[in-house]
């Protein structure tokens, strides 16, 4: 039944009563009489078919039907490929949300926004628990910035009744943005590091070079630089 539907969609030959229609086709478009184009089409050994009937005149082509139906279902189906389902996700949390379910909640959180789900987070308020609305704002708030690498925020809290709902949607696809405190802070880390292997490098050439008992109080300075350095590079 849902064939019939799809193929009563468009009319074929002699289905086509008006009097002129416009033939596309690889080399570009023709407007001619129906009975013309009927005529080519049975001596091409295909149909006449119009795929734009409210145009001026109506715009037809001449293909095998069987095989324009084909293609128009393939064509169908990839678009529908290409769709991107996106879900929202819901989070409960209570106003006085422990820490271990908090970070439970949040690692969920990471994984429905980075499978390209949005996430509504909310804090319920049971009874006169509605007296804390800041305080489940401000769990919200942090919610939106432990996620910052993961998700942009589409609306702030919002008090809808007994819940206070905040949205966030995921970033494109692909490798999270890094906050620049966390690329800050990662530079220092390899800054860090890099003076140990120097000192390590130096300590290593000075103990090759200096005479026998001189090397405790090169170590002793060389320590006290690299440990100087590191103490800079994490400030």
């Amino acid at each position: 039944m849902k064939n019939d539907k799809k193929t009563n969609q468009y009319r074929v030959n002699e289905q086509i009563r008006v009097r002129e229609v416009r033939v596309v086709g690889d080399d570009g478009a023709t407007v001619m009489p129906t009975r013309q184009a009927l005529d080519l089409a049975r001596q091409k050994g295909v149909d006449l078919v119009e795929i734009s009937p409210n145009a001026q005149p109506p715009v037809c082509r001449l293909i095998d039907y069987s095989k324009f139906l084909y293609q128009q279902k393939k064509r169908a189906k990839e678009m529908k490929a290409k769709q991107v389902k996106v879900e929202v996700k819901e989070i409960r949390f209570g106003p006085q949300t422990g820490e271990n379910d908090y970070n439970f909640k949040l690692k969920h959180a990471k994984e429905f926004l980075t499978d390209g789900n949005k996430v509504r987070a909310y804090v319920f308020f049971r009874g006169r628990s509605i007296l804390f609305k800041e305080q489940g704002e401000v769990l919200l708030l942090r919610f939106a910035n432990d996620l910052e690498e993961y998700g942009k925020v589409e609306q702030l809290p919002q008090l809808e009744g007994k819940k206070m709902a905040i949205f966030i949607a995921p970033k494109k696809a692909g490798v999270a943005k890094k906050s620049q405190q966390k690329m800050d802070r990662e530079k220092r880390e390899a800054e860090a590091k890099e003076a140990a292997r120097k000192a390590k490098e130096a300590e290593t050439e000075v103990e090759a070079s200096e005479p026998a008992g001189g090397g405790l109080l090169a170590n002793a300075k060389i320590s006290e630089e690299a440990l100087r350095k590191l103490k800079e590079n994490n400030e």
